[in-house]
């Protein structure tokens, strides 16, 4: 029998289900080449949720439901509300820039982003394997179908295929790798792996081996290096909606699947993935700063920006743990920082993308760097946005970027390893040689000459949302302590149950 407890866990989950299909039938008799009706029901969803999820974080309780097979806390909740406002925001942006394509044809774009969040929120409540993949594989079939949106751009299609492709290689690794560790404790439940595992009974070979291919699988969700194929062919290829999208609410939801792999279920194991996600961070930091370096196309090489700078959310990730020793503190410190760093690379993502979205018109993409010249004399108003996100990523006081940045080498450094230390100072090597490629658009904004006078123009809501957006960069960046202590209490009462 199911009890109470069961629907209220997945309440917001009921909710964006059930608007998800109303949207998509309503979507039917809309006539509007706008899609108006579409969005706005859209953004009413999207923001109904995103407060429920706030009022259940906010409240504190843990509870599991469906025979202990999803699990509602504090960390899941605020993951999913910042999800749900990633979703919001991307959809304000895109809009226009959609309409533009002939993107907004039928309510696609809205249904399928509606799907892909509720996919992540199956990732994010998972407390059993296949409730964790049965949320990736929803996330990754919508995202396959919004990155071949524009039907009649081979780019799109292009990239579209490639994501396929691969991805379907990633689920297959984690998948193989899930069946292991299912083979090796005899369960699908998280908690009671961690029970088998911290027994001491299994053979670690099998368990090593298993866990091998899970962390493939979620590196390949995070972009990582070597597993970072996909990402700057999706992210130029994709519409630029779409991209935006896919860099914000999914690392999100993979960094939750990794909290509940590998922290909540394999934790004894910390000793054997700590080292494979240091390996991950070092090529990540490496390839991403190096390879952005010579990138012409600026969404491509945000790509690379992506992969450096999850090399630094797994540099947090693998402090957590030293010797095997489980220390509270250290755990709390260095999971809160990832945590950290990951929602505020989302915020700056969307703000940056966000001016890239405002100075697309009708037959211009405006994603090469070329393409900001003299940007600051045609709207100082949006340089300035673009600006501060540059400053942010490059890790820049007293933007937030640099706060995350600082947290995540705090982590390494407070761990005492000599290890560790060595990866801090190596992080900063990588800063600042990837500090280059952002200055270099900034530089582009500021002191070359405009190649077109025409003015930037976007509809009130967008020059709303992304002024407040730009301008949280910046103020996290002077007062970062409420999200910190928001990130810290998520992880202690996540990792209390």
């Amino acid at each position: 029998m199911i009890d109470n407890i069961s629907w209220l866990a997945i309440y917001p989950e009921l909710v964006l289900l059930v608007m998800a299909c109303v949207i998509a039938l309503v979507d039917l008799g809309v006539k509007s080449p706008q899609r108006t009706a579409t969005y706005v029901l859209t953004l009413l969803t999207l923001a109904v949720v995103a407060v429920l999820q706030a009022f259940y974080a906010s409240s504190g309780n843990t509870f599991y439901g469906w025979g202990n097979m999803v699990v509602s806390d504090a960390m899941g909740n605020w993951l999913k509300c910042f999800s749900t406002l990633a979703v919001l925001v991307t959809l304000v942006y895109g809009r226009p820039y959609a309409a533009d394509r002939d993107m907004l044809r039928g309510g696609e774009l809205f249904t399928l982003s509606m799907l892909a969040l509720l996919g992540m929120f199956v990732m994010i409540s998972g407390n059993n394997f296949l409730v964790l993949y049965l949320g990736l594989e929803l996330l990754t079939l919508s995202s396959y179908a919004l990155v071949a949106l524009r039907r009649d751009h081979a780019q799109s299609t292009e990239a579209a295929m490639k994501y396929f492709v691969l991805g379907a290689m990633a689920s297959g690794f984690l998948l193989y790798g899930m069946s292991m560790i299912y083979g090796a404790t005899g369960s699908l439940d998280i908690g009671q792996v961690f029970k088998a595992i911290n027994a001491g009974q299994i053979r670690h070979q099998v368990l090593v081996f298993g866990l091998v291919f899970i962390v493939a699988g979620l590196a390949f969700k995070l972009g990582a290096v070597p597993f970072h194929m996909w990402v700057p062919d999706v992210y130029q290829g994709a519409p630029s909606v779409v991209t935006v999208f896919l860099g914000t609410a999914p690392e999100l939801a993979a960094f939750a699947i990794i909290i509940r792999l590998l922290v909540d279920g394999l934790l004894p194991l910390a000793i054997d993935w700590q080292q494979m996600l240091a390996v991950l961070a070092i090529g990540s930091l490496l390839v991403g700063n190096l390879a952005g370096i010579v990138q012409t196309n600026l969404k491509r090489m945000l790509a690379y920006s992506t992969i450096g700078q999850m090399g630094f959310v797994m540099l947090g990730l693998m402090s957590g743990v030293v010797h095997g020793n489980v220390d509270a503190a250290a755990v709390e410190n260095a999971y809160s920082s990832a945590m950290f760093y990951i929602v505020t690379y989302v915020l700056t993502f969307l703000a940056t993308m966000g001016v890239i979205l405002l100075l697309a018109r009708e037959g211009f993409e405006s994603e090469e760097i070329a393409d900001f010249a003299g940007l600051n004399q045609r709207s100082p108003l949006y340089a300035g946005v673009m600006a501060v996100c540059m400053f942010s990523l490059a890790g820049i006081p007293p933007l937030v970027g640099f706060y995350a940045k600082l947290s995540v080498l705090q982590a390494l450094v407070a761990s005492g390893e000599g290890l560790h230390i060595a990866l801090a100072v190596f992080a900063v090597m990588m800063s600042l040689i990837g500090a280059f490629y952002y200055l270099r658009v900034v530089k582009v904004m500021y002191f070359d000459q405009p190649l077109t006078a025409t003015r930037v123009t976007a509809p009130l809501q967008v020059r709303v949302v992304l002024t407040f957006n730009g301008a949280l960069v910046l103020v996290l960046g002077v007062l970062p302590g409420g999200l910190m202590a928001l990130c810290a209490d998520a992880i202690v009462r996540a990792l209390a149950t």
